[in-house]
């Protein structure tokens, strides 16, 4: 497997790597600034891959900040072996995820963000947004950098297949769909429905993202509030 480098928004730049076994791309996000973030880091087998990847267009050494939605192997699996890698980089996550699960398993402490809290690497903001159990885990949440209103948004519009790395076209059909081919099997359970969802989503929609960067598939560009409201009636529809 080789992982592909795109530039999906100005200095961010997507790490995608297609794993046939499972149907679906995982994607890190890596944003150039003066203090470097990676967002996700994949597996900790994906490790080698992601960090060839990055050095593509950093010296990965010079990462700063490894941030992610919540404690789950793909989105820090790798955190471990990054904080190796890079001497100056520190975690920066929720403040629950920090405090029941991260700082447990790293040499050193992550910062931990409380909701609303917001992290400047240079030219961008990066704004913590706690959607406990949204898309699923207590520990829950997401980064949207106000300066070009883009949010990372982990597990939600996941999208099946081996995609390009951005589009402007109708990114909730392809969640609707994916989703729907998750109702049975190993898959089923995968998003949780409840106030947590509305609530979330409301969260979310409320910040109107230029850019939305999922892990699964490709990253869009449009009117991210209004493809957060079809999510929510897709979430309704398939799991209320």
């Amino acid at each position: 497997m080789r992982s592909r480098v795109s530039e999906v928004a100005p200095d961010v730049f997507q790490i995608s790597t297609f794993v046939p076994e499972v149907g679906f791309q995982f994607s890190q996000y890596l944003v150039r600034d003066d203090e470097p973030l990676l967002y996700h880091t994949g597996p900790r087998a994906m490790f080698g891959l992601v960090h060839a990847a990055v050095a593509e267009v950093i010296d990965p050494s010079t990462l700063r900040w490894i941030s992610f939605s919540h404690f789950e192997a793909d989105e820090c699996g790798a955190l471990e072996p990054w904080l190796q890698a890079a001497p100056a980089a520190q975690a920066a996550c929720g403040l629950i995820g920090a405090m029941v699960s991260v700082d447990d398993q790293i040499s050193r402490k992550a910062r931990a963000l409380a909701d609303g809290e917001v992290l400047v690497t240079g030219k961008c903001r990066f704004r913590w947004i706690s959607t406990p159990h949204f898309p699923h885990g207590w520990d829950a949440g997401h980064l949207f950098e106000e300066t070009e209103r883009a949010l990372l948004c982990s597990d939600l519009f996941h999208q099946m297949g081996e995609l390009e790395a951005n589009t402007s076209g109708d990114i909730v059909e392809r969640y609707a769909q994916t989703l729907a081919g998750m109702q049975q099997g190993p898959f089923a359970g995968y998003i949780p429905y409840g106030k947590h969802t509305t609530a979330g989503l409301a969260k979310l929609g409320a910040l109107e993202p230029r850019t939305l960067l999922p892990m699964h598939g490709s990253s869009f560009t449009g009117d991210g509030a209004a493809a957060l409201r079809g999510a929510g009636e897709v979430l309704a529809r398939l799991l209320g």
